[in-house]
């Protein structure tokens, strides 16, 4: 059996956090390895533990969680972050994104459903929903990569295609029949070269520009 998720909690309310652990230590394909109060516990957190996963809430005293998530990538730790929002922070969200989340839940999640978008950001895709993609694409207009894209080669493009449609390093690999390491080389050749930060932004340009996979 391959090792569980480690996943991290951090969210101010001592009862969320409970809840979160009580319902995902029963599921055995992820182990909760720990749990922070505020953004800079889970920062250190993060550091310290180096899980897989972060849930993270938004609304925190001190360092938010959207300060957080940009203190993780400044400090280059690899962890995915799932935000965890109420419905009515949806405009929180956005930020969340472009500073690098991996995707987003809302507070009154199905549990089931939060352990299935837990893998699914651990397996390397990015949950958006339309009307936040939405959001991001107007916000993105005119950004980072513009008038970049005929500099991808046509493998890098067929790579950054399904990229958008939400694919991991290890299903690309398995659609184009490449090495997981070859892959990775290219997603790096294509975030360089568009001037983008993350897999996030590179779908985001993918679907303005009409790439596909």
């Amino acid at each position: 059996m391959a090792d569980p998720i480690k996943v991290l909690l951090v969210d101010d309310h001592q009862v969320v956090r409970r809840g979160l652990r009580t319902f995902l230590e029963v599921q055995e394909d992820i182990a909760v390895v720990g749990e922070a109060a505020d953004g800079a516990e889970g920062v250190a957190r993060a550091e310290e533990l180096r899980p897989d996963v972060v849930l993270m809430d938004v609304k925190m005293p001190g360092m938010d969680g959207i300060d957080a998530l940009r203190r993780l990538r400044e400090l280059g730790n690899p962890v995915r972050v799932l935000i965890v929002t109420s419905f009515t922070e949806k405009r929180t969200v956005v930020p969340a994104l472009r500073a690098g989340a991996a995707g987003y839940v809302y507070k009154d999640v199905d549990p089931d459903a939060l352990a299935g978008a837990i893998r699914s950001v651990h397996a390397g895709h990015i949950l958006l929903q339309p009307e936040v993609a939405g959001a991001l694409l107007s916000q993105e207009e005119g950004n980072s990569g513009q008038g970049r894209g005929g500099s991808l080669t046509e493998r890098e493009r067929e790579v950054l295609g399904l990229i958008a449609d939400g694919r991991s390093n290890r299903e690309i690999a398995r659609a184009l029949v490449l090495s997981e390491k070859t892959v990775k080389t290219h997603v790096s050749n294509i975030l360089m070269k568009l001037d983008l930060a993350d897999r996030t932004q590179a779908a985001l340009w993918a679907v303005r520009h009409g790439v596909s996979g």
